[in-house]
């Protein structure tokens, strides 16, 4: 039977959400206590709608986490246990992307391979498979011409109908963390063709100053029906995002969704620039994540949280949208989104 693939959106309905217990300390210096307890409300806020897929690397991690989860009167019925050893937590890039074809489910291995960055990802790479099993679904590898195709989850979203958003400074950049040299654009829509059932692409420029990924439209823009993206802007024109968020705004406004219509574009606000330990950290709203009859927006002790969360409400009328403190989250460079896979039902 020939392939037919979808790529669900976010908002379909789900089985489940794929987490992996933070276990690496390197990716959160000097807050790792501090992180393990967010991810634990991170993991009790999921369980309270769905199912939680949670990777750990042993029994003897799975029966710690238990007891931190008790602690937190988590209900763990609604955990799910997979035993594998990984390098780091962020499922959205390293775990497989969950797709239908021809109406049952497939689970994508989009060769993960430290976002062409880290050398330590020997670990990660069995995540696809792992998972797969699980959930009972066959696993592909993604390929073209031939060759394995590298691509994350946090590198594209798309409306389940045919449109897909991604960024040329991920993708396309031909000297900074090349994930597959020589590709074009025609080549990555070649993919999400065969592979996500997109017809239709929509490429954003630069991704937010500090994002270790180069790029990822996960803290740029989202959808958030089939018909509505919702991007983050700057206000301050001082401000180092200001001119690339400007940019990829009026690249949003005149392009056009798989029907030949122009999407509606709602701007979401960044908050003020987030600084540890002289770094600056790549804090964002629009690193949501969707889950049956609820949005899980991380916050960030700004001004802007409430705002963020007040559009973000509008935009999701038929489900609560609960804000979840990310401050020590974002040491690690990322936050809800990036944690995350969901796992369509």
């Amino acid at each position: 039977m020939a392939a037919n693939r979808r790529f669900p959106a976010e908002w379909e309905p789900q089985e489940g959400i794929l987490l992996c217990f933070p276990h690496n300390g390197n990716d959160w210096p000097g807050k790792y206590g501090a992180i393990q307890w967010a991810f634990v409300e991170f993991i009790k806020k999921v369980a309270t709608y769905e199912k939680v897929f949670l990777v750990v690397k042993d029994k003897a991690q799975q029966d710690k986490v238990q007891e931190m989860l008790a602690t937190a009167h988590v209900d763990t019925k609604q955990l799910v246990y997979i035993h594998q050893k990984t390098n780091r937590s962020w499922m959205r890039d390293s775990g497989p992307i969950v797709v239908y074809n021809n109406e049952k489910r497939e689970a994508l291995n989009f060769n993960f391979n430290g976002w062409a960055k880290y050398s330590n990802y020997q670990l990660d790479k069995h995540v696809p498979e792992t998972v797969a099993k699980t959930l009972k679904a066959p696993i592909t590898q993604v390929v073209y011409k031939g060759n394995p195709v590298i691509l994350e989850g946090g590198a594209i979203d798309v409306n389940g109908k045919g449109t897909l958003l991604t960024s040329e400074e991920c993708l396309l950049d031909p000297e900074i963390q090349v994930r597959n040299p020589g590709f074009t654009k025609e080549d990555y829509e070649a993919v999400f063709k065969e592979y996500l059932g997109v017809t239709n692409t929509i490429w954003l420029g630069n991704g937010i100053v500090g994002d270790d990924t180069h790029g990822h439209i996960d803290d740029l823009a989202r959808f958030v029906n089939e018909t509505t993206i919702v991007t983050v802007v700057e206000d301050n024109k001082e401000d180092a995002n200001y001119n690339y968020l400007q940019d990829n705004l009026k690249r949003l406004q005149p392009s056009k969704l798989e029907t030949g219509k122009t999407p509606k574009i709602v701007t979401l606000p960044m908050p003020k620039p987030l600084w540890f330990d002289g770094i600056r950290i790549p804090a964002s709203y629009a690193n949501f994540l969707i889950l049956n009859n609820c949005v899980l927006m991380p916050m960030f002790n700004d001004a802007n949280d409430r705002i963020a969360l007040n559009i973000l409400a509008e935009c999701f009328p038929d489900r609560e949208v609960v804000g979840i403190s990310a401050i020590d989250l974002i040491w690690g460079f990322g936050t809800l989104h990036c944690l995350s896979q969901q796992i369509p039902k």
